[in-house]
């Protein structure tokens, strides 16, 4: 009987399965530590149906199993990567030594703190991550300089800096505390260091920056270093939610998904 499960190209295979991610599993390839039936790849472009007969490091693959979500407060002065060249700190020098293989949803700076969700399905990460998606997140930062609400309330707009077109953020001045003022920004692309430059362009100095919601999971009282786990009925609950999201409504599930969150802390 013939075989008509579909093709993929086995970088991708390897990240739904949560080796690592596409661009780590392709460094594995090139490094000859991907093999089939004993006879190691040459090319991330290898087209497979299933990841039979494939070994990583001589080990071999096993089935994905159900996707997991995690919750972790990165720290201040720790990379979102698996490896540092200049041997600095990493997140999974941090990361308790028996969590499963996971992959960051996203990064935060190196000097960025607060919520990082990371997970062993490579599909939920890009299916997270992507601008089409629409899942906010909600970011709080701490400044030195002046701002006023309307220039706050302008950015709902967009905004463009130096020929980078950032998308709608809904940001609100939280209070001031002397020369420094607390701002809560709410966006969606989650482009490269857009909430710095965002706050720069508009004569901020940013000294702490901190993630605080990813779409429906909230940091919350999760303590630095901490480490909690979404339950499987609200991960099911939030990936349903983004499958029927009409396609120019954003994605985050309502409150009620996120009222349900909850998280085993390790």
């Amino acid at each position: 009987m013939a075989d008509d499960r579909p093709q993929h190209r086995i970088a991708k295979l390897l990240a739904r399965a949560g080796v690592a991610s596409r661009r780590e599993v392709e460094r594995t390839i090139e490094e000859g530590r991907v093999a089939l039936d004993g006879v190691a790849l040459t090319t991330p472009a290898t087209v497979l149906r299933s990841l039979h007969g494939v070994t990583v490091d001589g080990q071999p693959v096993a089935a994905p199993e159900p996707a997991r979500l995690f919750l972790f407060h990165k720290p201040t002065g720790v990379l979102t990567t698996e490896r540092d060249p200049a041997g600095r700190p990493t997140i999974y020098d941090r990361l308790p030594k028996d969590l499963p293989r996971l992959v960051p949803v996203g990064r935060l700076d190196l000097n960025t703190e607060g919520l990082l969700l990371l997970t062993t399905d490579g599909g939920l990460k890009r299916q997270l991550e992507l601008p089409s998606t629409g899942v906010e997140r909600t970011y709080r930062a701490r400044a030195y300089g002046q701002v006023s609400q309307q220039q706050l309330e302008d950015l709902i707009d967009g905004i463009e800096i130096e020929g980078v077109r950032y998308g709608s953020i809904d940001a609100n001045l939280e209070r001031r505390t002397g020369a420094n003022v607390w701002v809560e920004m709410t966006l969606r692309e989650g482009k490269n260091r857009e909430v710095r430059r965002v706050l720069e362009h508009l004569g901020l100095r940013v000294s702490r920056l901190i993630r605080v919601r990813y779409g429906p999971f909230v940091l919350g009282d999760l303590p630095v270093g901490g480490v909690g786990e979404v339950r499987v009925a609200d991960l099911v609950a939030f990936r349903q939610a983004l499958k029927t999201a009409a396609p120019n409504r954003p994605a985050t599930p309502d409150v009620s998904v996120a009222g349900r969150f909850g998280a085993a802390v390790f």
